[in-house]
């Protein structure tokens, strides 16, 4: 019985060196294959973008933004501001009324003097595979360019880039993060599962009707 123990042990042990192994290799990758594709807010191509696209990220209690989604949102508010794309769409988690990142990224857009009829909100955007798989099927994006910070660009490059879309990513990084060793670490695992994700074309946990980028973002407000 001791014996059948420590070769179950072993093998449980080798299977997990074997998976950490894999998901670095798969992390290595996503990497290699899409940091070219990340560009300063002032190099980004002159070319007819559909949208920028902001990933959304923790809201506060009292609804304000964390500093992470706080500096996605300023970064894309100045691109926009700048010319690089005619439409903003927000992807984020508002899967319960009580907690709704999108309409806190809505009104960071209205205070800065946008246009309502400019942002596009996302409110089904639950993962960043959701997000960019819903800004092609739904919101029919062919090209955009991605804002969030760094660590986490090279994943949405990747999916982007694996759907078929063109895309170029903008560092959000304004500032310092508490806990962002974690966020990395964490970020290897996801890189392999959204590898994965693509690999087998997972659905997203909603689809629904098209709407059309060219039209008027305020259908998505209500």
């Amino acid at each position: 019985m001791k014996k059948w123990c420590r070769r179950i042990l072993t093998g449980i042990l080798i299977l997990g060196i074997l998976g950490g192994l894999a998901a670095l290799g798969a992390s290595l990758y996503v990497v290699k294959t899409t940091e070219e594709r990340i560009v300063a807010p002032e190099a980004v191509p002159v070319e007819n973008w559909d949208c920028v696209l902001v990933l959304g990220a923790g809201v506060r209690p009292d609804g304000s933004p964390s500093d992470m989604l706080y500096d996605r949102v300023r970064t894309g508010l100045d691109l926009y501001h700048g010319g690089a794309a005619p439409k903003l769409l927000m992807s984020g988690d508002h899967g319960r009324s009580e907690y709704d990142e999108v309409g806190c990224m809505l009104g960071l857009a209205l205070e800065d003097g946008v246009a309502a009829a400019d942002v596009f909100l996302d409110h089904a955007g639950f993962s960043t595979y959701e997000s960019l798989v819903r800004a092609k099927e739904v919101f029919g994006a062919d090209s955009l360019v991605i804002v969030t910070q760094k660590y986490h660009l090279y994943r949405a490059l990747y999916i982007a880039e694996s759907l078929g879309m063109e895309a170029v990513g903008v560092p959000a990084d304004l500032r310092g993060y508490a806990g962002q060793f974690m966020r990395d670490i964490r970020e290897v695992v996801a890189r392999a599962k959204d590898v994965l994700s693509v690999w087998i074309g997972a659905e997203p946990t909603y689809l629904g009707d098209a709407i059309d980028l060219a039209g008027d973002g305020t259908v998505t407000q209500e």
